[in-house]
Protein backbone atom coordinates (compact mmCIF):
# COMPACT_ATOMS: atom_id res chain seq x y z
CA UNK A 1 0.00 0.00 0.00
CA UNK A 2 3.01 2.31 1.07
CA UNK A 3 4.64 1.66 -2.22
CA UNK A 4 1.39 3.12 -4.41
CA UNK A 5 1.18 6.03 -2.61
CA UNK A 6 4.52 6.75 -3.35
CA UNK A 7 4.67 5.70 -6.63
CA UNK A 8 1.10 8.18 -6.99
CA UNK A 9 3.22 10.78 -5.24
CA UNK A 10 6.22 10.83 -7.62
CA UNK A 11 3.68 10.63 -10.67
CA UNK A 12 1.87 13.98 -8.84
CA UNK A 13 5.73 15.29 -8.34
CA UNK A 14 6.27 14.65 -11.94
CA UNK A 15 3.36 16.64 -12.68
CA UNK A 16 3.74 19.76 -10.77
CA UNK A 17 7.81 19.94 -12.10
CA UNK A 18 6.55 19.54 -15.57
CA UNK A 19 3.71 21.85 -15.11
CA UNK A 20 6.52 24.22 -13.86
CA UNK A 21 8.74 24.54 -17.30
CA UNK A 22 7.17 26.47 -19.74
CA UNK A 23 9.39 24.80 -22.36
CA UNK A 24 7.54 21.68 -21.91
CA UNK A 25 5.18 20.84 -24.73
CA UNK A 26 3.33 18.41 -26.82
CA UNK A 27 2.62 19.26 -30.53
CA UNK A 28 -1.12 19.91 -30.54
CA UNK A 29 -3.70 18.22 -32.82
CA UNK A 30 -7.03 19.29 -34.61
CA UNK A 31 -8.85 15.90 -34.19
CA UNK A 32 -8.20 13.39 -32.29
CA UNK A 33 -11.68 11.60 -31.59
CA UNK A 34 -12.55 8.69 -29.43
CA UNK A 35 -16.33 6.68 -29.78
CA UNK A 36 -18.49 7.43 -26.85
CA UNK A 37 -21.29 4.81 -27.15
CA UNK A 38 -20.95 1.41 -28.87
CA UNK A 39 -23.88 0.14 -31.56
CA UNK A 40 -25.99 -2.35 -29.87
CA UNK A 41 -25.56 -5.88 -31.68
CA UNK A 42 -28.00 -6.30 -34.80
CA UNK A 43 -31.26 -8.24 -34.12
CA UNK A 44 -32.84 -9.72 -37.28
CA UNK A 45 -36.76 -10.66 -37.02
CA UNK A 46 -37.19 -14.04 -38.00
CA UNK A 47 -39.55 -13.14 -40.94
CA UNK A 48 -36.62 -11.55 -42.78
CA UNK A 49 -34.69 -13.28 -45.47
CA UNK A 50 -31.08 -13.71 -43.84
CA UNK A 51 -28.45 -11.10 -45.62
CA UNK A 52 -26.20 -12.09 -47.93
CA UNK A 53 -22.88 -13.16 -46.84
CA UNK A 54 -19.21 -12.46 -48.44
CA UNK A 55 -17.20 -15.54 -49.18
CA UNK A 56 -14.28 -13.82 -48.07
CA UNK A 57 -15.60 -14.59 -44.97
CA UNK A 58 -16.29 -17.85 -44.91
CA UNK A 59 -13.68 -20.52 -42.87
CA UNK A 60 -12.90 -22.79 -45.73
CA UNK A 61 -13.30 -26.67 -44.68
CA UNK A 62 -10.33 -28.04 -46.91
CA UNK A 63 -9.76 -31.35 -44.74
CA UNK A 64 -12.52 -34.33 -45.14
CA UNK A 65 -12.57 -34.99 -41.70
CA UNK A 66 -14.72 -31.23 -41.32
CA UNK A 67 -11.36 -29.77 -39.67
CA UNK A 68 -9.99 -26.63 -41.27
CA UNK A 69 -6.09 -25.63 -40.72
CA UNK A 70 -4.45 -22.34 -41.21
CA UNK A 71 -2.23 -24.48 -43.38
CA UNK A 72 -4.95 -25.87 -45.47
CA UNK A 73 -6.49 -22.47 -45.90
CA UNK A 74 -3.33 -20.88 -47.46
CA UNK A 75 -3.48 -23.94 -49.90
CA UNK A 76 -6.47 -22.99 -51.05
CA UNK A 77 -5.94 -19.51 -51.19
CA UNK A 78 -2.87 -19.55 -53.15
CA UNK A 79 -2.84 -17.94 -56.49
CA UNK A 80 -6.02 -16.29 -55.64
CA UNK A 81 -5.86 -12.18 -56.11
CA UNK A 82 -6.95 -10.38 -52.94
CA UNK A 83 -10.19 -9.01 -52.95
CA UNK A 84 -9.69 -6.25 -50.72
CA UNK A 85 -6.62 -5.15 -52.72
CA UNK A 86 -8.72 -5.68 -55.97
CA UNK A 87 -11.52 -3.52 -54.31
CA UNK A 88 -8.95 -0.90 -53.29
CA UNK A 89 -7.40 -0.26 -56.57
CA UNK A 90 -10.69 -0.42 -57.95
CA UNK A 91 -11.65 2.57 -55.94
CA UNK A 92 -8.54 4.71 -55.41
CA UNK A 93 -8.69 7.47 -57.82
CA UNK A 94 -5.45 9.45 -59.41
CA UNK A 95 -4.98 11.99 -56.55
CA UNK A 96 -3.72 14.54 -59.22
CA UNK A 97 -7.96 14.41 -59.76
CA UNK A 98 -8.75 14.90 -56.27
CA UNK A 99 -9.45 18.71 -55.45
CA UNK A 100 -10.88 21.06 -53.15
CA UNK A 101 -14.01 23.35 -54.56
CA UNK A 102 -15.15 26.50 -52.24
CA UNK A 103 -17.83 29.11 -52.34
CA UNK A 104 -17.62 31.06 -48.91
CA UNK A 105 -17.11 28.92 -45.88
CA UNK A 106 -18.46 26.00 -47.36
CA UNK A 107 -16.17 23.28 -49.00
CA UNK A 108 -16.45 20.02 -50.54
CA UNK A 109 -14.10 17.32 -51.98
CA UNK A 110 -14.35 16.52 -56.00
CA UNK A 111 -12.84 12.90 -56.25
CA UNK A 112 -12.93 10.50 -60.02
CA UNK A 113 -15.50 8.00 -59.54
CA UNK A 114 -18.69 7.46 -58.51
CA UNK A 115 -20.02 7.09 -55.61
CA UNK A 116 -20.55 3.43 -55.30
CA UNK A 117 -16.94 2.84 -55.96
CA UNK A 118 -16.17 5.48 -53.04
CA UNK A 119 -18.44 4.56 -50.60
CA UNK A 120 -16.53 1.83 -48.48
CA UNK A 121 -13.37 3.79 -48.80
CA UNK A 122 -15.60 6.93 -47.18
CA UNK A 123 -16.80 4.21 -44.83
CA UNK A 124 -13.58 2.86 -43.88
CA UNK A 125 -12.04 6.77 -43.19
CA UNK A 126 -14.57 7.34 -40.22
CA UNK A 127 -13.94 4.06 -38.34
CA UNK A 128 -10.04 4.65 -38.59
CA UNK A 129 -11.02 7.98 -37.11
CA UNK A 130 -12.49 6.87 -34.27
CA UNK A 131 -16.05 6.96 -35.30
CA UNK A 132 -18.65 4.42 -35.26
CA UNK A 133 -20.80 5.20 -38.64
CA UNK A 134 -24.48 5.32 -37.20
CA UNK A 135 -26.77 5.96 -40.12
CA UNK A 136 -25.84 4.30 -43.79
CA UNK A 137 -28.19 5.38 -46.80
CA UNK A 138 -26.16 4.08 -50.04
CA UNK A 139 -29.65 5.22 -52.15
CA UNK A 140 -29.68 8.53 -50.77
CA UNK A 141 -26.10 8.70 -50.77
CA UNK A 142 -26.08 9.66 -46.79
CA UNK A 143 -23.19 8.36 -44.16
CA UNK A 144 -23.61 9.86 -40.38
CA UNK A 145 -21.38 9.02 -37.52
CA UNK A 146 -22.04 8.22 -34.32
CA UNK A 147 -21.46 10.84 -31.18
CA UNK A 148 -18.03 11.25 -30.52
CA UNK A 149 -15.29 13.38 -28.34
CA UNK A 150 -12.79 15.45 -29.45
CA UNK A 151 -9.34 14.46 -27.06
CA UNK A 152 -7.98 17.01 -28.80
CA UNK A 153 -8.68 19.53 -26.88
CA UNK A 154 -7.83 18.59 -23.49
CA UNK A 155 -4.77 20.16 -22.55
CA UNK A 156 -1.54 18.22 -23.08
CA UNK A 157 1.40 19.81 -21.12
CA UNK A 158 1.75 20.21 -18.05
CA UNK A 159 0.25 18.43 -14.90
CA UNK A 160 -3.03 17.81 -17.19
CA UNK A 161 -0.80 16.44 -20.01
CA UNK A 162 0.63 13.71 -17.54
CA UNK A 163 -2.24 12.82 -15.80
CA UNK A 164 -4.36 12.85 -18.56
CA UNK A 165 -1.94 10.74 -20.64
CA UNK A 166 -1.45 8.20 -17.69
CA UNK A 167 -5.39 8.29 -16.61
CA UNK A 168 -7.11 8.78 -20.48
CA UNK A 169 -10.58 8.00 -18.63
CA UNK A 170 -10.32 10.65 -15.88
CA UNK A 171 -10.56 13.27 -18.27
CA UNK A 172 -13.34 14.38 -20.29
CA UNK A 173 -14.43 17.27 -22.56
CA UNK A 174 -18.14 19.12 -22.21
CA UNK A 175 -18.38 18.88 -25.97
CA UNK A 176 -19.38 15.53 -28.19
CA UNK A 177 -19.19 16.12 -32.64
CA UNK A 178 -21.25 13.79 -35.30
CA UNK A 179 -20.79 14.14 -38.73
CA UNK A 180 -23.17 13.72 -42.14
CA UNK A 181 -21.17 12.56 -45.50
CA UNK A 182 -23.08 13.33 -48.77
CA UNK A 183 -21.68 11.86 -52.01
CA UNK A 184 -23.77 13.11 -55.14
CA UNK A 185 -22.64 12.69 -58.65
CA UNK A 186 -20.71 15.30 -59.80
CA UNK A 187 -21.47 18.01 -62.41
CA UNK A 188 -18.41 16.27 -64.05
CA UNK A 189 -19.39 13.32 -65.65
CA UNK A 190 -17.15 10.66 -64.19
CA UNK A 191 -16.55 12.47 -60.63
CA UNK A 192 -18.45 12.50 -57.14
CA UNK A 193 -18.50 15.47 -54.82
CA UNK A 194 -18.12 14.47 -51.44
CA UNK A 195 -19.41 17.02 -48.63
CA UNK A 196 -18.68 17.07 -44.83
CA UNK A 197 -21.33 18.77 -42.39
CA UNK A 198 -20.07 19.21 -38.70
CA UNK A 199 -22.99 18.59 -35.77
CA UNK A 200 -21.84 19.80 -32.08
CA UNK A 201 -23.55 19.31 -28.52
CA UNK A 202 -22.09 20.88 -25.44
CA UNK A 203 -23.18 20.13 -22.07
CA UNK A 204 -23.72 23.10 -19.55
CA UNK A 205 -24.69 23.92 -16.58
CA UNK A 206 -28.67 25.21 -16.06
CA UNK A 207 -28.96 25.86 -12.18
CA UNK A 208 -27.28 29.24 -10.34
CA UNK A 209 -25.65 26.06 -8.04
CA UNK A 210 -23.85 24.55 -10.61
CA UNK A 211 -25.55 21.45 -9.77
CA UNK A 212 -27.17 20.45 -12.86
CA UNK A 213 -26.22 20.09 -16.42
CA UNK A 214 -28.09 19.33 -19.75
CA UNK A 215 -26.83 18.62 -22.94
CA UNK A 216 -27.47 21.62 -25.96
CA UNK A 217 -26.86 21.92 -29.66
CA UNK A 218 -23.80 24.12 -30.59
CA UNK A 219 -22.89 25.88 -34.12
CA UNK A 220 -21.27 23.86 -36.79
CA UNK A 221 -17.92 24.08 -37.18
CA UNK A 222 -16.49 25.31 -40.69
CA UNK A 223 -12.85 24.60 -39.41
CA UNK A 224 -13.67 21.09 -38.28
CA UNK A 225 -15.20 19.97 -41.53
CA UNK A 226 -12.29 21.44 -43.58
CA UNK A 227 -9.78 19.37 -41.30
CA UNK A 228 -11.65 16.13 -42.14
CA UNK A 229 -11.67 16.91 -45.34
CA UNK A 230 -8.15 17.26 -45.75
CA UNK A 231 -8.02 14.10 -43.63
CA UNK A 232 -10.00 12.28 -46.17
CA UNK A 233 -8.03 13.71 -49.24
CA UNK A 234 -5.23 11.71 -47.31
CA UNK A 235 -6.82 8.96 -47.24
CA UNK A 236 -7.41 9.10 -51.01
CA UNK A 237 -3.26 8.97 -51.22
CA UNK A 238 -3.25 13.23 -52.14
CA UNK A 239 -0.05 14.44 -50.27
CA UNK A 240 -0.85 16.41 -46.77
CA UNK A 241 1.81 19.44 -47.66
CA UNK A 242 -0.67 19.81 -50.75
CA UNK A 243 -4.47 18.65 -49.02
CA UNK A 244 -2.97 21.72 -46.43
CA UNK A 245 -2.72 23.88 -49.53
CA UNK A 246 -5.69 23.48 -51.19
CA UNK A 247 -7.70 24.07 -47.98
CA UNK A 248 -6.16 27.04 -47.15
CA UNK A 249 -7.39 28.53 -50.27
CA UNK A 250 -9.81 31.33 -50.42
CA UNK A 251 -12.56 32.61 -52.99
CA UNK A 252 -14.37 35.64 -52.95
CA UNK A 253 -17.55 34.46 -50.97
CA UNK A 254 -20.53 34.79 -52.91
CA UNK A 255 -23.46 36.83 -52.01
CA UNK A 256 -26.62 36.00 -51.29
CA UNK A 257 -29.58 37.92 -49.53
CA UNK A 258 -33.43 37.61 -48.48
CA UNK A 259 -35.75 38.80 -50.83
CA UNK A 260 -39.12 39.74 -48.60
CA UNK A 261 -42.76 40.09 -50.11
CA UNK A 262 -46.26 39.63 -49.80
CA UNK A 263 -46.25 36.70 -51.32
CA UNK A 264 -43.56 35.12 -49.78
CA UNK A 265 -39.90 35.24 -48.83
CA UNK A 266 -37.03 34.15 -51.18
CA UNK A 267 -33.58 33.53 -50.65
CA UNK A 268 -31.40 35.14 -54.05
CA UNK A 269 -28.17 33.53 -54.70
CA UNK A 270 -25.38 34.55 -57.10
CA UNK A 271 -24.61 30.69 -57.74
CA UNK A 272 -25.23 29.44 -60.80
CA UNK A 273 -28.53 26.22 -60.46
CA UNK A 274 -25.64 23.07 -60.72
CA UNK A 275 -23.32 25.09 -57.24
CA UNK A 276 -26.96 26.37 -55.65
CA UNK A 277 -28.32 22.89 -55.87
CA UNK A 278 -24.88 21.97 -53.97
CA UNK A 279 -24.65 24.54 -51.48
CA UNK A 280 -28.27 24.11 -50.24
CA UNK A 281 -27.66 20.70 -49.77
CA UNK A 282 -25.12 21.23 -47.23
CA UNK A 283 -26.55 23.80 -45.74
CA UNK A 284 -29.18 21.93 -44.91
CA UNK A 285 -26.94 19.49 -43.42
CA UNK A 286 -25.42 21.73 -41.59
CA UNK A 287 -28.84 23.57 -40.04
CA UNK A 288 -29.63 19.70 -38.67
CA UNK A 289 -32.79 19.01 -40.95
CA UNK A 290 -33.50 15.23 -42.67
CA UNK A 291 -33.37 15.38 -45.86
CA UNK A 292 -36.13 12.57 -46.62
CA UNK A 293 -36.12 12.76 -50.45
CA UNK A 294 -34.75 14.80 -53.26
CA UNK A 295 -35.98 15.37 -56.72
CA UNK A 296 -32.83 17.29 -58.60
CA UNK A 297 -34.50 17.51 -61.93
CA UNK A 298 -37.55 19.63 -60.18
CA UNK A 299 -34.76 21.39 -58.03
CA UNK A 300 -36.93 20.39 -54.98
CA UNK A 301 -35.38 18.80 -51.39
CA UNK A 302 -38.11 16.86 -49.74
CA UNK A 303 -37.07 17.75 -45.92
CA UNK A 304 -38.42 17.41 -42.13
CA UNK A 305 -37.39 20.86 -39.99
CA UNK A 306 -36.71 20.17 -36.79
CA UNK A 307 -37.24 23.08 -34.28
CA UNK A 308 -33.93 23.01 -31.93
CA UNK A 309 -35.85 24.33 -28.68
CA UNK A 310 -38.38 21.73 -29.45
CA UNK A 311 -36.34 19.01 -30.02
CA UNK A 312 -34.41 19.66 -26.93
CA UNK A 313 -37.18 20.05 -24.71
CA UNK A 314 -38.64 16.49 -25.79
CA UNK A 315 -35.55 14.52 -24.75
CA UNK A 316 -34.71 16.21 -21.90
CA UNK A 317 -36.28 13.30 -19.39
CA UNK A 318 -35.35 10.60 -21.85
CA UNK A 319 -31.65 10.30 -20.14
CA UNK A 320 -27.80 11.16 -21.92
CA UNK A 321 -27.44 9.46 -25.17
CA UNK A 322 -30.91 10.42 -26.39
CA UNK A 323 -30.38 14.02 -25.71
CA UNK A 324 -28.00 13.47 -28.07
CA UNK A 325 -29.93 12.06 -30.70
CA UNK A 326 -30.18 15.92 -32.31
CA UNK A 327 -30.13 14.84 -35.97
CA UNK A 328 -32.28 12.56 -35.25
CA UNK A 329 -34.98 14.30 -33.22
CA UNK A 330 -38.33 13.04 -32.35
CA UNK A 331 -40.67 11.24 -33.77
CA UNK A 332 -43.19 13.84 -32.53
CA UNK A 333 -41.81 17.03 -33.50
CA UNK A 334 -40.99 15.32 -36.87
CA UNK A 335 -44.28 14.28 -37.97
CA UNK A 336 -45.56 17.50 -37.87
CA UNK A 337 -42.76 19.61 -39.86
CA UNK A 338 -42.74 18.39 -43.19
CA UNK A 339 -41.79 21.08 -46.14
CA UNK A 340 -40.09 20.89 -49.71
CA UNK A 341 -36.85 23.42 -50.28
CA UNK A 342 -37.90 24.56 -53.84
CA UNK A 343 -34.49 25.79 -55.54
CA UNK A 344 -34.76 27.20 -59.24
CA UNK A 345 -32.85 29.69 -61.74
CA UNK A 346 -33.68 33.30 -61.30
CA UNK A 347 -32.59 36.30 -63.29
CA UNK A 348 -29.38 37.11 -61.60
CA UNK A 349 -28.51 33.48 -60.36
CA UNK A 350 -30.92 31.21 -58.49
CA UNK A 351 -33.39 31.27 -55.69
CA UNK A 352 -34.55 28.98 -52.88
CA UNK A 353 -37.97 28.72 -51.90
CA UNK A 354 -39.94 27.06 -48.71
CA UNK A 355 -43.02 25.17 -49.85
CA UNK A 356 -45.88 23.13 -47.23
CA UNK A 357 -45.64 19.36 -47.90
CA UNK A 358 -48.27 19.78 -51.03
CA UNK A 359 -46.00 22.00 -52.61
CA UNK A 360 -48.28 25.86 -52.10
CA UNK A 361 -45.81 28.30 -50.98
CA UNK A 362 -45.04 28.86 -47.25
CA UNK A 363 -45.75 32.57 -45.95
CA UNK A 364 -45.62 31.77 -41.79
CA UNK A 365 -43.06 32.28 -39.83
CA UNK A 366 -41.09 28.98 -40.07
CA UNK A 367 -40.40 29.78 -43.54
CA UNK A 368 -38.76 33.03 -42.36
CA UNK A 369 -36.76 31.07 -40.18
CA UNK A 370 -35.74 28.28 -42.11
CA UNK A 371 -34.53 31.01 -44.61
CA UNK A 372 -32.72 32.56 -42.16
CA UNK A 373 -30.87 29.53 -41.29
CA UNK A 374 -30.19 28.74 -45.01
CA UNK A 375 -28.86 32.41 -45.58
CA UNK A 376 -26.57 32.08 -42.26
CA UNK A 377 -24.95 29.20 -43.79
CA UNK A 378 -24.55 30.52 -47.67
CA UNK A 379 -23.88 34.54 -47.32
Amino acid sequence: MMRKCFALFVVLAAGFALGACSSFEIPSKKVDYKTTTKLPPLDIPPDLARPGTDDRFVVPDGNPKGTATFSDYNKGQAGKPSAVSAASAAVLPNVDNVRIDRAGTQRWLVVPGTPEQLWSVVKEFWQETGFVVNVEAPEAGVMETDWSENRAKIPQSGLSGVIGRALDSMYSTSERDKYRTRLERGAQPGTTEIYISHRGMEEIFITEYKDQMRWQPRKPDPDLEAEMLRKLMVRFGVDDTRAKTQIAATRPELQAKINRSADGDRLALADPFDRAWRRVGLALDRVGFTVEDRDRSKGVYFVRYIDPDADVKTTEDKGWFSKLKFWGGSSKVQSKEQYRILVREATAGTEVQVLDKDGAREKTDTSTRILTLLFDQLK
